[in-house]
C-alpha cells in the first residue's frame, strides 16, 4: 500500500538505527513501532534465517505457538507439491448414459468431479464445448451430478463469523464450480433514477429482487450502501438500500444455492450459450464403474493451482487441495481429517518436527490453528532445498506487484524483493516467505503477531519495519 506521509516519516526515522540485531533480539525499528503503537513485544514471534548458510538471523519468541491465519496455506500447498507433484492434474469426467443419434442423447448426461479447485465459468465452457464437439446437441434426460469423491459432513458456512454468504466461507466439494460464487454488478441508471443489477454467471435457478434506490453522494461507504439478504435456500437474493449516484459501477461477490444446484444452474447457462438443450432437471447420483467417460477434462497443473491459492489467499481452493491429498493418498472419499493425517505422515517422513502444529482446515480460516515461528521456518528451509522450489516460491505474492501484496510493501526498497504469503484475521497479522536483501542475501521470514487490534495497522507497520531492516543486511 502507499503509506501516508506520517507512516513514511516514522519508518524513516526508525530505520536510522537499522544496525545488526542480536539473534535473540528484535531489530530496533520493529521495537520502536511496537512501542509507539503500545503493543507488547511478547505478542510477536519472528524467525528469520539465511537460506544459503542456514544461519538464524532473528529468533524472537519463536517457540511460542500462534495463530498463523492464511499463512497456513503454505504448509498445505507445500505438501501438495511434495506428495502429488507440480504437474498433478485433477479430472472432471463427463459420461453418457444412453444412446446418441443425430445430436440427440436419449438418456442422461453425468458429470463426476474429482476436486478440481479451479473449475471456473470459462473452464466449464471449455469442458462443455468438448461435449458439444462429441456430437451432443439435445439431452432428453437429466443432468446427473456425482460429487462423491469428497465427503463433507456437517459444514456450517456461518460458523466462523456468521457470514454464510461470503466467498471465503464456501465449503469444499468434489464438483466445485466457479467457487459457488456469483458476482453481482451494480450501476446507476440515471435516466430511470434506478439501479441496474447484473449477475455473472447468470443462473436461471437464482432469483434476484432489486429494491435498490439511487441516492446522491460519492462512491463510498460500506458495500456502497447495499444491504444483502437471502432466503434459507439461498436461491433468492434481495438487494436494498441507497446506491450512490457517484458510482460508475460496483461489484460484489457472494455465494448462492447449494453446490449441486449451482452446478446445474451454471451448466444450463453455459450449455444454452453453446446452443445445447436439456429437457430434464438434475439429480445427485454416483457414476457407474463399467462406463468410460465421454470427456475427461483436465485441470490446470498443481503448480499453477497453488499460485492461485497463495497469491490470492483462496480458502476453498486450499481446502480442495487438503481433501485431494486425503483421497489420492488414503483413498476416496477425501475428508478433512484424512488430509490432516496425510500431512502428519508427511511431516514424520520428512523429519520435520511441528510439535506446535494445529492444522484445522488447512486454509488458515480458523481461530484454533497454531504453529510456532521457528517450526514454520523449518518448512520454508525444507522447501528451499527441493527441486520444485521455484514453483513454490513463485506461488507467493510478489511485494508491491500482485496478489494480496499488490498494494503492500510497494516502496522503492521492497517492491519485487519479497515473495510472501500474508495472513490476517481479527487480532492476527502474519507474513511468511522469502526476501532478497540489497546485498543479494536471501532470507526466509516468518512473522506471527497475535494481539488485540493488530490487524488494523500495527501488524503491517511492524512487518514493513522488519522487511526494510532485512533489505539492508
Amino acid at each position: 500500500m502507499k503509506y501516508s506521509a506520517i507512516h513514511s516519516t516514522l519508518l524513516a526515522i526508525l530505520l536510522v538505527s537499522a544496525g545488526a540485531a542480536e539473534e535473540n533480539d528484535l531489530p530496533q525499528p520493529v521495537r520502536h513501532i511496537l512501542d509507539i503503537r503500545k503493543v507488547p513485544h511478547d505478542t510477536l514471534s519472528v524467525y528469520v534465517q539465511d537460506v544459503d548458510s542456514g544461519e538464524a538471523i532473528i529468533r524472537w519468541q519463536d517457540e511460542v505457538p500462534r495463530n498463523p491465519a492464511s499463512t497456513m496455506k503454505l504448509l498445505t500447498t507445500l505438501v501438495g507439491l511434495d506428495v502429488l507433484g507440480p504437474t498433478y492434474q485433477w479430472t472432471t469426467d463427463v459420461f453418457v448414459l444412453g444412446e446418441i443419434s443425430d445430436g440427440h442423447l436419449d438418456g442422461d448426461l453425468l458429470i463426476k468431479g474429482h476436486g478440481d479447485p479451479f473449475l471456473v465459468t470459462e473452464r466449464v465452457w471449455q469442458m462443455l464445448r468438448l461435449v458439444r464437439q462429441a456430437g451432443i446437441h439435445e439431452i432428453d434426460g437429466n443432468l446427473l451430478i456425482d460429487d462423491s469423491y469428497f465427503e463433507i459432513n456437517g459444514y456450517d458456512p456461518a460458523e466462523f463469523d456468521r457470514q454464510p454468504l461470503r466467498a471465503y466461507n464456501v465449503a469444499p466439494n468434489a464438483l466445485l464450480m466457479n467457487f459457488k460464487v456469483v458476482r453481482y454488478w451494480f450501476e446507476p441508471d440515471h435516466d430511470r433514477n434506478a439501479v441496474r443489477v447484473w449477475v455473472d454467471p447468470p443462473l436461471e435457478n437464482l432469483r434476484v429482487e432489486n429494491r435498490l434506490a439511487l441516492g446522491r453522494g460519492y462512491c463510498g461507504g460500506y458495500q456502497r450502501g447495499i444491504t444483502v439478504t437471502a432466503n434459507e435456500a439461498i436461491d433468492k437474493m434481495t438487494f436494498s438500500g441507497r446506491f450512490p449516484n457517484g458510482c460508475k459501477n460496483y461489484a460484489m461477490d457472494r455465494t448462492a444455492l447449494s453446490h449441486n444446484e449451482f452446478t446445474y444452474g451454471l451448466f444450463m447457462s453455459v450449455w444454452r450459450e453453446l446452443g445445447g438443450e436439456l429437457r430434464g432437471g438434475w439429480m445427485n447420483t454416483t457414476a457407474p464403474d463399467d462406463v468410460e467417460p465421454l470427456v475427461s477434462f483436465k485441470s490446470l497443473p498443481l503448480a499453477e493451482i497453488i499460485s492461485r491459492v497463495n497469491k490470492n489467499s483462496n480458502n476453498v481452493m486450499a481446502r480442495q487441495v487438503l481433501y485431494t491429498l486425503s483421497a489420492e493418498t488414503l483413498g476416496p472419499p477425501g475428508t478433512e481429517s484424512g488430509g490432516r493425517k496425510v500431512i502428519e505422515n508427511w511431516l514424520q517422513d520428512t523429519g520435520i518436527e511441528l510439535s506446535t502444529l494445529r492444522l484445522d482446515n488447512g486454509a488458515g480460516l480458523s481461530r484454533e490453528a497454531r504453529v510456532s515461528a521457528n517450526e514454520f521456518g523449518a518448512l520454508l528451509e525444507y522447501a528451499w532445498r527441493q527441486p520444485y522450489m521455484p514453483e513454490y516460491v513463485a506461488s507467493m505474492a510478489l511485494s508491491g506487484l500482485d496478489g494480496t501484496l499488490r498494494r503492500k510493501f510497494d516502496d522503492a526498497q521492497l517492491t519485487g524483493r519479497a515473495h510472501l504469503k500474508t495472513g490476517s484475521l481479527d487480532h492476527v497479522s502474519a507474513i511468511a516467505g522469502y526476501l532478497q536483501s540489497r546485498s543479494g542475501r536471501r532470507f526466509s521470514v516468518v512473522m506471527l503477531h497475535n494481539y488485540e487490534g493488530v490487524h488494523r495497522g500495527p501488524g503491517e507497520e511492524a512487518q514493513v519495519a522488519l522487511l526494510r531492516w532485512l533489505y539492508e543486511q
